[in-house]
């Protein structure tokens, strides 16, 4: 039983992940930019709030979920203030003609960036419990190390979605130039900054 629910939870992780926004772009220009482990890293921290929401959502913690849903409007505005200005310094960044050689504190700020940008979107938490819900999981009525799988299996499956992803990028790297990153950084900007204006425009909305 416990095997099917972390499967459950890998299935979870890797859907939850999956779709292409703001942090899958900026994972994308990180990697293309900054090389792999930038751009994974810059996955995992999304991974690990997305892990974190789902351990709210799994152990049933009612009273977190409530607080921080009821909070959603301030951190969305929150989220979609740094989205914009982290659209607009990758719209007018300049690219350089190789990945930089990104270390130590480098690699620590791509991880904590997404994490906490991540964090601003506590709604995951309703999507979290409505994807379990639709499993046959009950947050409550889960046991200790069942809900341990689970969350388990939503961290590796999320992981695993941005493992692929930053791999993938990473070997089209070579085939762009100076020209192509140029771009890329303009364009880049552009969605991130309108992901971040409609997060502003719609930070009310339930």
């Amino acid at each position: 039983m416990d095997l099917g629910v972390f499967i459950k939870g890998v299935i979870i992780g890797f859907s939850i992940a999956a779709p292409v926004g703001p942090i899958g772009v900026l994972c994308i220009r990180r990697t293309l930019a900054e090389g792999r482990a930038s751009g994974f890293l810059s996955g995992l921290g999304a991974a690990t709030a997305d892990t974190l929401y789902g351990c709210i959502a799994g152990f049933g913690l009612t009273f977190v979920a409530n607080f921080l849903t009821t909070q959603h409007a301030l951190l969305r505005f929150a989220g979609g203030l740094c989205l914009c200005m982290l659209g607009l310094k990758t719209f007018f960044n300049k690219p350089a003609s190789q990945p930089a050689a990104v270390r130590g504190k480098g690699l620590a700020a791509a991880y904590f960036s997404t994490f906490l940008l991540t964090l601003t979107n506590p709604l995951t938490i309703l999507a979290f419990a409505a994807i379990f819900a639709a499993l046959g999981i009950k947050g409550s009525g889960v046991s200790f190390w069942a809900a341990i799988m689970l969350i388990g299996g939503v961290f590796l499956g999320s992981t695993l979605w941005w493992f692929l992803l930053s791999s993938l990028v990473s070997t089209l790297r070579a085939k762009v130039d100076v020209r192509g990153l140029h771009w890329i950084n303009r364009v880049s900007g552009i969605i991130i900054t309108a992901f971040g204006v409609l997060v502003l425009l719609n930070i009310f909305e339930p």
